[in-house]
């Protein structure tokens, strides 16, 4: 594989000086030159892209991540593995957010289709979706969003056995699972494949987000299985939104190797007293 030197030497003449809003100065590689040179050496785009991150020239799709995550963290997340199980409300705002954020490969799962009751929280419905695989939506919106990603998504509902697989040598694992009963499978295969888990859930206007380690207890064993809250009080679109942008921020500071601000602990937000509290778990 060719190295950043190479890709430099390959790229002269087609990087652009550009500046950010402070003024900062920057060398720029455009999204049609990061196709083109991934062409000519054979690479994926997204390998292109951290390659540029090495060598200190900027995608200028990540230019605005840019002083809030270093250049070596966005190449790390162009490298990282992430896997987002279920693609509703909250993993359809977290699959959005992690191809714009330029998280590199992503495994996802959902053996739903959408319905009109979907419409008002589940960012990939529409009007066009209504009928459509939640994973084929999942890859449609995927690859208009960001090329550079390596989306795998399935229409099925992973069991356990399959969750042990597919969370083989990932970095992250999402849960943005519906209800309660899943959850403890999936806590249950990130423990066994050494994979932290970063899992939310919503009732009406309220919420909470946890990082669970390997090992480590999470919300699971607190809240257990059975009727989910959701399923009386609702699922308003802004609950799940943010929701959905916490567990992306948490785990988007884990994949950039930094530690989880929420390992063992819940963030829990009211969005009716516009309250958060963090609380630990025992």
């Amino acid at each position: 594989m060719p190295g950043p030197e190479e890709l430099v030497r390959r790229a002269a003449g087609r990087v652009v000086d550009a500046r950010r809003p402070d003024g900062t100065a920057y060398r720029s590689l455009p999204e049609d030159v990061g196709k083109v040179l991934a062409s000519e050496l054979g690479l994926p785009l997204r390998e292109i892209q951290a390659l540029c991150l090495d060598a200190g020239i900027v995608p200028e799709r990540y230019a605005r991540n840019l002083n809030a995550h270093s250049m070596p963290q966005q190449a790390r997340l162009l490298r990282s593995r992430a896997v987002v199980v279920g693609l509703g409300g909250l993993g359809g705002h977290v699959l959005d957010t992690l191809c714009r954020m330029g998280v590199g490969r992503i495994a996802a799962a959902d053996g739903d289709s959408f319905e009109q009751s979907n419409l008002n929280r589940q960012l990939l419905s529409s009007a066009a979706t209504l009928g459509q695989p939640k994973a084929q939506a999942a890859l449609e919106r995927a690859a208009q969003i960001n090329p550079a990603v390596e989306l795998h998504a399935e229409q099925v509902f992973w069991d356990e056995r399959a969750m042990e697989s597919i969370l083989t040598g990932a970095d992250i694992v999402v849960d943005a699972l519906g209800g309660l009963d899943d959850r403890p499978a999936l806590a249950r295969a990130a423990t066994g494949a050494g994979v932290p888990l970063v899992t939310a859930a919503i009732a009406g206007h309220s919420g909470y987000v946890a990082t669970v380690l390997p090992g480590e207890a999470g919300p699971t064993a607190l809240i257990g299985t059975g009727a989910a809250a959701e399923d009386t009080l609702g699922s308003p679109a802004p609950a799940v939104a943010i929701a959905a942008n916490l567990q992306c921020a948490e785990a988007l500071r884990i994949l950039g190797g930094d530690k989880p601000v929420l390992a063992g602990k819940m963030l829990v937000f009211d969005l009716v007293d516009m309250t958060f509290e963090t609380m630990q778990i025992a």
